[in-house]
């Protein structure tokens, strides 16, 4: 279950980066990518599949522009 509150703060981290100014958006993705992996894990770990699924959709549409810009690259 403690895997889970880290996860609800990690929203709440990604929203409150939202609110920064534009310039600190990419910088702010880098963060949230490096730090949501290993927490995917270990909700996964903890809780089984499901909720690293949800968590993953979820992680998913919070950093959606990055993983736009991953699917565009890769394409080229």
């Amino acid at each position: 279950m403690l895997s889970l509150a880290f996860v609800c703060f990690w929203v709440v981290l990604a929203s409150l980066i939202m609110l920064l100014p534009r310039r600190f958006h990419w910088r702010g993705a880098y963060v949230l990518a490096a730090t949501g992996v290993p927490l995917l894990g270990w909700v996964t770990y903890e809780n089984g599949p499901f909720w690293g699924l949800l968590c993953l959709l979820a992680g998913a549409s919070v950093l959606r522009w990055p993983l736009i810009r991953l699917a565009q690259r890769v394409r080229r």
